[in-house]
C-alpha cells in the first residue's frame, strides 16, 4: 500500500512527489477532492484564495503581512518557490520546517491510497495538513494555474481575489482573455466576496460571478485609488455611502502596479471585517513592511540590480513601466532565460528599446529555451541592443558583472528558474566589481 511508504527527509519526499504522476500538470479536481475527503478536511478558519495572471504573489504577501500586523496567526501557501520548497508553506511569515512539511506529506500519502496525485496537488494537500497542526486564525492560498480546475480550488474561498486576467498558460486555459477569465473566476463562491483587481475584466468573469450570486467588486467601478508622489488614497463605493481612506504610504513592494494589488487587498479585508477585522493602522504598517523576493526587487548598491520573475507579456509590460520610472541609467543590462511554453516574442516586444545589452542564457530541462533561439527572435523582430548567449543564468550573470558600468543597472528576469539561480550566486558576492566606465565587447550571436 502507498500509505506504508514514508520518507525521513524533505528531499526524499519531493523526489517521491515528482514520481507519482506521469504529467507535471493535469488540471482537474477529482483526485484532490477524493484525497481531501479521505483526510477528513474541515475548513475551520477564514480562507482567502488569490488567483490571476500576475500580481498573485504580491497580493498574498500584502494580505499576510496586514493580517499579521493585526495580530492574527496566518498560514500562507504560494508557488512556485525561488530558493527552497519551504517558501511555499509559511506560518506567520516564516517558511515551515522540514519536519512540519514531511509530517503533512506523510498524512497525504497515508490517505491517498492508489490515487496518483501530481506534484502540485500533493503539495497543496500537504500544505493544508501543515496548517491543520499550526493553530491558525486565517489562511491565504495562491492559485497555481488558472482557478476552476486548480488544486487550490478544492477548498472553498470565503473571499476570492482575481488580480488580473491576461494571456498566459494558453495551452491549458484557452487562447483569449474571455476563456482565461472564466477559468480564473472559478474560485468565486456563491454569496461570498469576489474581488477583481483587473479594471477591465473579461465579461466572462462578471457573468460567472453574477450567475452564482457572488458579491462582486471590480476595481475602478466599486473601489479604486488615487494619489501623488508622496501618498495615496483608497475609496470604496458601498450601496449607502462612499468610503475613503486617505494619507496612505506607498507599499514597500516596488512597482506601479502595486496600488492595484493594495486596493484589492483592502477591499477584500473590508469584505471580511466581520470575521477578521483589521484597523487602518494595521493596513498602514502592513503595506509599509511587506516583503516579497523577486518582484521588482531592487538591491542596494551600485550598479542597480533588479530581480523580477516577469515571464509573460503582461508582466513584461509592467516591468517596462517600472524601469521607465527609475530615472536615468547609462545602460540597462538584461539577464534573461525563459521556458519554451511562454510567449517569449510577446515579452521581448514589451521591452523593445528598454534594454541595451541582452545577456541570454539557456535553461535546462525539457521546458528550457536555448539562448540562441531567443537571440534569433531578437534579430528577427528588429529589437535593438547587443546580444550575447550563455550556457546558464549564472554564466550570463557573471559575464554581466564583469562588463557593467557602476552607474548602469542589471535586470534579471524571465523565469523563476533564472532569478533563483542568479539570486544564489548574488548572495555569495552581492556587489558586482565594476569600473566607472565599463565598455561592452562586440556582440556575439
Amino acid at each position: 500500500m502507498s500509505g506504508q511508504l514514508m520518507y525521513s527527509t524533505l528531499p526524499e519526499w519531493l523526489q517521491h512527489l515528482e514520481s507519482l504522476h506521469p504529467k507535471v500538470i493535469q488540471l482537474g479536481l477529482d483526485r484532490v477532492l477524493s484525497v481531501k475527503k479521505a483526510l477528513g478536511v474541515v475548513q475551520k478558519v477564514p480562507l482567502f484564495i488569490v488567483g490571476g495572471t500576475n500580481g498573485k504573489g504580491s497580493t498574498c504577501a500584502m494580505l499576510e503581512r496586514i493580517l499579521r500586523c493585526a495580530g492574527y496567526r496566518v498560514g500562507t501557501y504560494t508557488s512556485p518557490h525561488l530558493l527552497a520548497y519551504n517558501e511555499r508553506v509559511r506560518i506567520n511569515g516564516e517558511p515551515a520546517s522540514d519536519e512540519a512539511i514531511c509530517r503533512g506529506f506523510a498524512e497525504v500519502e497515508a490517505a491517498r491510497g492508489d490515487t496518483a496525485l501530481t506534484y502540485f496537488e500533493f503539495g497543496t494537500l500537504g500544505a493544508w495538513q501543515v496548517f491543520e497542526h499550526a493553530n491558525l486564525d486565517v489562511i491565504v492560498m495562491e492559485v497555481g494555474l488558472g482557478g476552476r480546475l486548480d488544486a487550490v480550488n478544492a477548498f472553498d474561498a470565503d473571499c476570492a481575489i482575481v488580480t488580473s486576467v491576461d494571456l498566459d498558460h494558453m495551452e491549458y486555459l484557452g487562447d483569449t482573455r474571455e476563456l482565461i477569465g472564466r477559468e480564473k473566476a472559478g474560485i468565486f463562491r456563491a454569496g461570498r466576496p469576489a474581488i477583481v483587481g483587473d479594471p477591465v475584466p473579461p465579461q466572462t468573469v462578471i457573468d460567472y460571478a453574477q450567475s452564482i450570486g457572488a458579491v462582486l467588486k471590480i476595481s475602478g467601478r466599486d473601489f479604486g485609488f488615487g494619489g501623488d508622489r508622496q501618498q495615496w488614497g483608497y475609496w470604496r463605493r458601498d450601496p449607502e455611502r462612499l468610503v475613503k481612506r486617505g494619507g496612505l504610504g506607498y507599499p514597500a513592494l516596488r512597482g506601479a502596479n502595486q496600488l492595484l494589488n493594495a486596493s484589492s487587498v483592502i477591499t477584500a479585508l473590508d469584505a471580511m471585517a466581520d470575521r477578521v477585522p483589521v484597523s487602518l493602522g494595521d493596513i498602514r504598517l502592513g503595506l509599509a513592511t511587506v516583503e516579497l523576493p523577486g518582484r521588482f526587487q531592487v538591491m542596494p548598491g551600485r550598479p542597480a540590480v533588479i530581480f523580477d520573475v516577469a515571464h509573460n507579456p503582461h508582466a513584461a509590460g509592467v516591468l517596462n513601466e517600472n524601469l521607465s520610472n527609475m530615472g536615468f541609467y547609462p545602460a540597462t543590462w538584461a539577464v534573461l532565460g525563459m521556458l519554451r511554453d511562454k510567449d517569449i516574442a510577446g515579452v521581448l516586444d514589451r521591452l523593445k528599446g528598454r534594454i541595451d545589452h541582452w545577456m541570454l542564457c539557456d535553461l535546462g530541462g525539457p521546458r528550457g529555451t536555448p539562448a540562441a533561439d531567443i537571440a534569433a527572435m531578437i534579430a528577427d523582430r528588429g529589437i535593438p541592443g547587443t546580444v550575447d548567449t550563455f550556457a546558464s543564468p549564472v554564466e550570463a550573470w557573471r559575464a554581466t558583472r564583469a562588463r557593467v558600468g557602476a552607474d548602469d543597472r542589471i535586470i534579471v528576469f524571465g523565469s523563476f528558474l533564472t532569478v533563483a539561480e542568479v539570486m544564489r550566486d548574488y548572495a555569495q558576492s552581492p556587489r558586482p566589481p565594476v569600473s566607472d566606465a565599463a565598455t561592452p565587447p562586440p556582440a556575439q550571436g
